[in-house]
């Protein structure tokens, strides 16, 4: 008890006065008693002893009538000025409106005394404890100008943790929906926009009592069309005050941490501070040194600016690159979290994205169902939800409707497991309901966890081995860097004794071979690799989303293309799941079909009019209960018409009795009708039902499901179906045989097979039958679903889709198995195997119950041949996608139910249905197929092939262009006099930001052909580089090499080049411009001439070395033996427009590079020289392709094995050698660049969180501007205070008695 409590003087209840209202229910009076004018005389007098000057409260107190109260127990609350009480049985007047807070009440009369105790966790907590902010979301409580009588603080303190208390402050259910402003049963106004007025705290929880209750209130009028234009500013004040149900998205990265990331590479740091010495030197010989006489002002400070300018052009193409492919991702993560959601909306179930989602919604619950918001239950069937992953409950845990926790806090009978609260984040395992969402988005408590779980892009299988191998070939060209310094250190070294220039030409000679080794690093590191696999894999998400595959996990991408093994569903995937009633069974003498021979003189086969125009009411109320009752479809609009929204088997038969029937709103069907146990649909048993109450008071059990599993059930029928009293007999063996005829009939015609089944009970449950561990009033399905009356069958047509037979036969083509896993009987899936194309010679059909009871060496036997699985369970799926593993498939497989999630977290890549799919089965998906069609998957296997195929692409052209430039760069190097690189370093980092970007956008958009299918799958063991691909790489490496080194040592001979004749040219070039010095024009003419021919061959070189990188580019559009290597490049528009970029850019290169490119200008017939110098490489690939890949591997493998055994002394001799000096050099870099790392890094993180904090007062600034700002903040009160803060205490009670 509280020890605040004000002493109130005695109160003394005359029963001789008091009129009571006595309700009579199991035997026992209820009592119940109501505030109210001491003057109304036909309502209840409440008499005290001493005279008040004036009424309670003018208003009622908080508890609604409870007509079930059996004594004076459970929860007083006191009544204070202007304020609200949570529970009470029993009101008393007294000065100033004080109610005293009981736990005890007397009876004179008999001197009785009962304790009343609290029954669950914090039942003594007052209105304002309940609901008192916690120390860190104050804000939450905070609203300025709230409409509503709650703040988003308020209502989440129902879940934080869970709280009756919490509950019963708010007024209950009906407290809520008051405070809210909205409909338990008719949802939101679709029409609701800004709201006028305010609903007070007061007011809402004090509403409790005038509620009616959710029966009595006016059935949803279901033909009233929801309007689905759009409204502007729907939901305006609603969204403002509590948000939108969207979580706010991951800061993207700033492009400029993107290019500071680019950057922040250690061989390019190590590049920049050698360009800028290099740039220092140059600029000192420029200006701190006297010009040389003959050759004039030094410009070797252009050299180290233009790496300067090359590093930044490559920071800046890859972070642009970078940004775009973050951008692409968020949209694919926007895209894979929508989804639909069931909601009521101005009294008409509709489908809305769970992003429109709002506080006052009324959403629908059902078996499968991720729970988009938080909210309290209004009412429904056996639910039960899994909150492991937001609670960390591993227990199912059962929930109970609003309406009744109230009723149960009023009736003081209320206790801890009682559980209202709907739990975002969690999964509805079973029952059907609707509920009241009360937190959205950041407010609601799973999106308070994933606030903090915001998980980074994942890396795929592919790019963490393209990564692994990037490493392999950057070590190893880093070794190649390491020798080639080591050899022109050592001769530059010995040069120095006779070496007169100038200490800074010395030092910058130094420098340009440092700068060489290391651009041979950046050169050799093929960072490209994983970037290729990204730009893939987004590229093909894109496309692939408009091929309706949402794909959710991009390593499923990457892997559907080695798929072996698809395991399909039928219905909806290889079906349309557009289901038709069109034959059926009523009784086992009442034949009826929808395309009937008028002709048949017999006529045993009717139409359906007259089929369904023979049945007596009787027949026909209790053919409607099965078909309207024992079903969770319900009335809703799509695309604007009225439809039946839900299982397309439930439709179909509502869309029957509708048309023959005379059924009318389902909503009116049901509303009427008390359910008293509802078994939701199970795939195991593979059926559900439903058990009512009769205006008899009879409780009727209704069941349907699989026909000849509802059959073996049954052992009575209905005799005649046009009897007003029905006449049940046993189900005779002939009557059995007949109606099992008749199914597999249906099942030949490749009907789905429906029958319904009931039976009566006196009581429920039943004497005799097990019982729910937790609710003793609920039976075990197994133990009532015997010895049925069997009421009928139908048979549901569901056509094959357009197009399904040519993509399993595709799938074929590709050497991928089709399976067909259904719950459908043997005949029926046979039939649709057949059509389908998915039955083979060789091919095996078996039934789920026979396959899970084979042995594991009979399973590994007969699974190479098994095509279809009738009659399964979700576990069968399961065993058969881990057996297909086992044996070494790449297993791709669908499903659409809440017990198919194992089976899709076990496949290597799930498929869950789009439409049909529960939202259980969408999570534990890789893919999510948004028209639920197998054609579908085969685009997915297509876009899968394809982004495999352009990585192989890519790396075949990477390690060409890597083995040729470092190759090139190092000999040329090595021999040349001057200890420079026939390729300089601005040069190579021209080609590196070819072959690493350019070429990855090029290659990895290449779009999918339909010829793509004609090869089998990549085992998964397979290597990266295949024998085909190793082919290309070393034939083109040897024809480049070739050529360049050809180029470089003999050009002056092969080209006929002639030292004097060039001489000749230069004096008459001299001559023409009529240079005033013509003499310095021919100062030592030789060495010019010799100079000038020397730079030409080597921008010949470097030229021709490009040329051919393009061209090999369409060499590598194929990775197959086949010629034609432009086929589709017209439709690859990035294709074209990168290789025009880069032509563009070698052009502009040569002509224009001058100094800063280490270029001279070429003149036509040299352009023509390079051109036909790195033509051939395309003729070049043509022998290539025509070189068996056979032999090829048999060269390989053989050189390979000489390589090994000379390579492996040789590496251990050079680790130790070489080892030192590499720890050494690992030790400088850390001392040299670490502490400027972690300054930078520090920097970045510093300027990082100002720019956040700043953004988010901006956005709090704005947000307030746009609320208004002559608006008073007022604080949403948490709980009425009292006027006067003085200890209070109950009066003692007493009740007096007639004598």
């Amino acid at each position: 008890m509280a020890t605040d409590q004000l002493l109130a003087p005695p109160a003394t209840l005359h029963t001789s006065v008091c009129s009571l209202n006595h309700t009579q229910q199991d035997g026992s009076d209820m009592l119940q008693s109501h505030h109210h004018d001491p003057t109304n005389s036909e309502s209840e007098n409440l008499t005290p002893t001493t005279t008040y000057s004036e009424p309670c409260s003018s208003s009622t107190l908080l508890s609604p009538s409870s007509p079930t109260a059996k004594s004076f127990g459970g929860d007083t609350l006191r009544c204070r000025a202007d304020s609200f009480n949570s529970v009470v049985e029993s009101s008393r007047s007294r000065a100033d409106s004080f109610n005293s807070r009981a736990e005890t009440a007397r009876s004179r009369a008999n001197s009785d005394l009962t304790t009343l105790r609290s029954r669950f966790e914090g039942d003594d907590l007052t209105t304002e404890e309940a609901l008192r902010p916690d120390r860190n979301n104050e804000k939450d409580f905070q609203v300025e100008n709230n409409p509503f009588a709650f703040s988003p603080g308020q209502l989440n303190k129902n879940l934080n943790p869970k709280s009756l208390a919490a509950f019963r402050a708010l007024g209950g259910i009906f407290g809520l929906e008051r405070g809210l402003r909205t409909d338990l049963v008719a949802g939101l106004s679709v029409d609701e926009t800004t709201l006028d007025g305010k609903v007070s705290f007061q007011e809402a929880t004090e509403s409790a009592n005038s509620q009616k209750p959710l029966e009595s209130r006016r059935i949803i009028v279901q033909d009233v069309i929801v309007t689905d234009r759009e409204v502007k500013g729907q939901y305006h004040d609603r969204k403002r005050v509590f948000k939108d149900n969207r979580l706010p998205a991951k800061k993207p990265i700033s492009i400029w941490r993107l290019f500071w990331n680019a950057y922040n590479d250690r061989v390019l740091l190590i590049l920049t501070a050698a360009a800028a010495i290099s740039l220092a030197l140059g600029i000192y010989e420029a200006v701190g040194q006297p010009p040389d006489p003959e050759g004039g002002a030094s410009l070797d400070w252009v050299e180290g600016l233009a790496i300067i300018v090359a590093i930044v052009v490559v920071v800046l193409v890859t972070g642009l690159n970078d940004y775009r492919r973050e951008r692409q991702f968020s949209a694919l993560n926007a895209r894979k979290d929508d989804r639909q959601v069931k909601a009521i909306r101005s009294g008409k179930s509709v489908m809305i994205s769970v992003y429109d989602v709002t506080v006052g919604d009324i959403l629908h619950l059902e078996s499968g169902d991720s729970i988009p918001a938080d909210g309290i239950l209004v009412g429904g069937h056996g639910i039960r939800c899994d909150e492991s992953s937001a609670t960390g409950e591993s227990d199912a845990m059962k929930k109970t409707g609003g309406p009744e926790v109230w009723q149960r806090l009023v009736d003081g009978t209320a206790t801890s497991k009682l559980d209202p609260f709907i739990i975002s984040g969690s999964k509805v395992l079973e029952g059907v309901g609707t509920y009241l969402v009360t937190s959205v988005g950041v407010n609601s408590s799973f999106g308070k966890i994933m606030m903090g779980l915001q998980a980074e892009n994942e890396e795929t299988p592919l790019q963490v081995k393209l990564a692994r191998m990037a490493n392999w070939i950057g070590y190893l060209g880093t070794s190649a860097a390491g020798l080639l310094f080591f050899i022109l250190t050592i001769r530059f070294l010995a040069g120095l004794p006779g070496n007169t220039d100038t200490p800074a030409k010395r030092g910058q000679s130094f420098l340009d071979i440092l700068i060489v080794a290391i651009t041979i690093i950046v050169v050799a590191v093929p960072e490209g690799l994983p970037v290729a696999v990204t730009l893939a894999l987004s590229f093909a998400t894109k496309k692939m989303f408009k091929e309706n595959n949402l794909v959710r996990h991009l390593r499923a991408c990457e892997t559907m293309g080695n798929a072996t093994t698809i395991c399909s569903d039928k219905t909806g995937t290889l079906t349309q799941n557009k289901m038709t009633v069109v034959a059926g069974l009523l009784g086992t003498e009442v034949n009826f079909a929808r395309d009937v021979d008028l002709d048949d003189e017999d006529k045993t086969v009717l139409t359906f009019a007259t089929a369904f125009g023979k049945l007596s009411s009787t027949a026909r109320n209790l053919l409607l209960q099965s078909v309207a009752i024992n079903s969770t479809a319900f009335e809703g609009e799509e695309d604007g018409k009225a439809t039946y929204i839900g299982s397309k088997t439930e439709t179909a038969l509502l869309t029957l009795a509708k048309e023959n029937l005379g059924m009318g709103p389902v909503a009116e069907e049901r509303a009427g009708t008390e359910i008293v146990q509802l078994f939701p649909f199970d795939s195991d048993r593979k059926c559900m039902g439903v058990v009512i109450r009769l205006a008899s008071g009879v409780y009727r059990l209704l069941v349907k499901g699989a026909a000849e599993i509802m059959l073996d059930k049954a052992t009575s029928e209905i005799t005649d179906v046009s009897a007003e009293t029905l006449e049940i007999d046993e189900l005779s063996e002939g009557s059995r045989i007949k109606a099992s005829a008749n199914i597999d009939d249906f099942a030949t015609q490749s009907l789905r097979t429906i029958a319904m089944l009931y039976k009566d009970f006196q009581q429920w449950p039943p004497n005799g039958v097990q019982t729910l561990e937790d609710d003793k009033h609920m039976a075990k399905f197994e133990d009532v679903c015997q010895e049925m009356i069997f009421l009928g069958v139908v048979g549901i047509q569901d056509p094959l889709r357009d197009g399904v037979s040519r993509a399993v036969q595709r799938c074929q083509d590709a050497g991928i198995v089709v399976r067909m896993v259904t719950g459908d009987n043997i005949t029926t899936a046979n039939a649709i195997a057949k059509q389908c194309g998915i039955i083979t010679e060789k091919g095996r059909i078996m039934e789920g119950p026979s396959f899970r009871q084979l042995s594991d060496d009979d399973m590994n036997e007969i699974l190479p041949d098994l095509q279809v699985l009738a009659r399964s369970s979700p576990e069968d799926k399961r065993i058969l996608v881990t057996k297909l593993k086992q044996l070494g498939e790449t297993v791709a497989v669908t499903g659409d139910g809440t017990n198919d999630g194992p089976a899709l977290k076990m496949a290597d890549v799930g498929f869950s249905m789009g439409l049909a799919g529960t939202e259980v089965a969408k999570e534990a998906s890789a893919i999510i197929l948004l028209d639920d069609n197998f054609s579908s998957i085969v685009k997915a296997v297509m876009w899968g092939r394809s982004v495999n195929d352009a990585v192989a692409k890519f790396l075949q052209f990477q390690i060409t262009v890597n083995i040729t430039a470092v190759i090139l760069a190092f000999v040329s190097a090595v021999a040349s006099k001057e200890m420079h690189s026939v390729l300089s370093a601005v040069q190579l980092l021209w080609v590196n930001l070819i072959m690493d970007t350019f070429a990855a956008l090029a290659l990895a958009t290449d779009p999918p052909t339909e010829k793509i299918l004609d090869r089998k799958p990549t085992p998964k063991r397979a290597p990266l580089i295949t024998t085909n691909m190793w082919k290309m790489i070393i034939g083109q490496a040897i024809y480049q090499l070739l050529v360049t080194l050809v180029l470089y040592f003999v050009g002056y001979d092969v080209l006929g080049y002639d030292t004097k004749c060039l001489l000749q040219n230069q004096r008459s070039r001299c001559q023409n411009l009529m240079e005033p010095q013509l003499g310095t024009c021919l100062v030592d003419e030789s060495h010019k001439c010799t100079d000038l021919m020397h730079k030409q061959l080597n921008t010949m070189v470097f030229n021709t070395f490009v040329w051919m990188q393009i061209f090999n580019e369409f060499n590598n559009r194929r990775l197959d033996n086949k010629f034609n290597i432009f086929e589709g490049v017209l439709r690859n528009y990035f294709f074209i427009g990168i290789n025009c970029i880069m032509v563009g850019g070698q052009v502009m290169i040569i002509f224009v590079g001058g100094a800063a490119f280490d270029v001279k200008r070429i003149d036509g017939t040299q352009w023509v020289v390079c051109i036909l110098c790195a033509l051939p490489c395309l003729l070049w690939a043509v022998v290539i392709r025509c070189i068996p890949d056979s032999y090829a591997a048999l060269v390989f493998g053989t050189t390979a094995k000489i390589w090994l055994w000379f390579a492996r002394p040789v590496m251990k001799v050079l680790r130790v050698i070489f080892g030192p000096v590499a720890k050494g050099f690992r030790a400088l870099s850390n001392a040299v660049f670490a502490p400027t790392w972690r300054f930078s890094k520090r920097t970045v993180s510093k300027i990082s969180k100002k720019k956040v904090q700043g953004d988010s007062e901006t956005h709090a600034s704005a947000t307030d501007e746009e609320v208004g700002t002559n608006v008073e903040m007022t604080t949403t009160p948490n709980a009425p205070q009292t006027s006067v803060e003085l200890p209070m205490q109950p009066p003692p009670i007493t009740l007096t008695t007639p004598t």
